[in-house]
């Protein structure tokens, strides 16, 4: 029997898992997708708060999903894990990891003691110094990941990895993406949104921004009492598309407008950082993933302020699909599927 993995998204109040089969060959296997909610109290933020009722949740999703395996690979990535570029002195990559904990303390905003520390290379350079690598830091928050860890192992499964979630999403999305220039791959989710710049699927700039479609339903029932599922509904209904409303309307979808704004102008400024940044990487394209990339007009919206093509992400487009899966769930599944897939894709290699 093939070699499976199942990857899991603990998200703002859900958790989302994929097994996938032959993860790590070139074209792998999506066997089984599975979502379930739980409640806000025990995750918070992609943080898991209440570690037995997360333990037990997942326990009746292994059971419902019939997934058939314990080898885990756990997402991590909201506003307590960062990214930053990191220059170091070419050796190989298990002794720059090691080496890590000595040499960036000045870059983190914790004690090295209380981060988790990884180096991700990107490119090769020969400098005045002698050889160089460049590439990205990736620093996270002890405490979170291994709550998150905790609380899998108290299910009885097994975590084999723990991965960046951007860095998940560019595999499974971008693969080894052959189109010119940089890719803006921006994936919006309930609490958090993902910015990667990518070139030929290798992330070269990773920012996780502490907003997502959530904030926008959050500011509706500030603003207008209303009771959040409501607000949730008109948010999805609506969106950012021109639309002919009543004056009764009006009031809540300029609350949906503003807010948008606020998430679309912290995604533009997050992409002129890189492009100021390195003024040789052009960035020919933006592509949305995530479940706040369904709201109505969104990706115009995002064509219009960064005057970018913006295409939508394809999740399965680099997947085999087990015939047992029903396409009706996959198409709902579209969205919110790639964070789960990515992180099992690639891995046990």
């Amino acid at each position: 029997m093939a070699r499976s993995v199942v990857g899991l998204d603990i998200g703002h109040g859900v958790l989302r898992a994929a097994e996938v089969a032959n993860p790590a060959k070139p074209r792998p296997t999506l066997l089984r997708y599975h979502e379930m909610s739980v409640p806000i109290e025990a995750v918070n933020r992609g943080e898991v708060t209440d570690p037995a009722l997360v333990a037990q949740a997942l326990k009746v999703m292994w059971s419902r999903a019939k997934f058939g395996t314990k080898d885990v690979v756990l997402g991590m990535g909201n506003q307590r894990v960062l990214s930053r570029d990191y220059s170091v002195r070419a050796q190989p990559l298990n002794r720059i990891r090691e080496s890590l904990p000595f040499q960036v303390q000045d870059l983190l905003p914790v004690p090295v003691a209380d981060a988790l520390l990884d180096f991700y290379p990107i490119s090769r350079e020969m400098t005045d110094q002698g050889p160089m690598i460049n590439g990205l830091l990736v620093a996270a928050i002890k405490d979170a990941v291994l709550g998150n860890v905790e609380a899998v192992e108290a299910a009885g499964l097994h975590v084999a990895e723990v991965d960046l979630i951007p860095f998940a999403l560019t595999r499974l999305l971008l693969g080894s993406a052959s189109t010119t220039g940089v890719t803006a791959l921006v994936d919006i989710g309930a609490s958090t949104t993902n910015v990667v710049m990518a070139v030929g699927g290798v992330p070269h700039f990773v920012r996780v921004l502490p907003s997502g479609s959530r904030d926008i339903s959050d500011a509706i029932v500030a603003k207008h009492g209303i009771a959040f599922d409501d607000a949730d509904r008109i948010k999805r209904q609506f969106g950012v598309a021109p639309n002919v409303v009543t004056p009764e309307q009006r009031p809540v979808i300029d609350t949906i407008h503003a807010a948008t704004g606020e998430l679309l102008g912290s995604v533009r400024n997050t992409i002129s950082y890189f492009v100021n940044s390195r003024p040789t990487l052009p960035v020919t394209q933006l592509m949305l993933s995530g479940g706040g990339a369904d709201m109505p007009g969104i990706r115009e919206a995002f064509a219009e302020l960064t005057r970018l093509p913006v295409v939508e992400a394809d999740p399965f487009g680099h997947i085999a699909i087990a015939k047992s899966i029903a396409s009706e769930g996959l198409r709902t599944a579209r969205s919110k599927a790639p964070v789960a897939i990515g992180l099992a894709v690639g891995s046990l290699a």
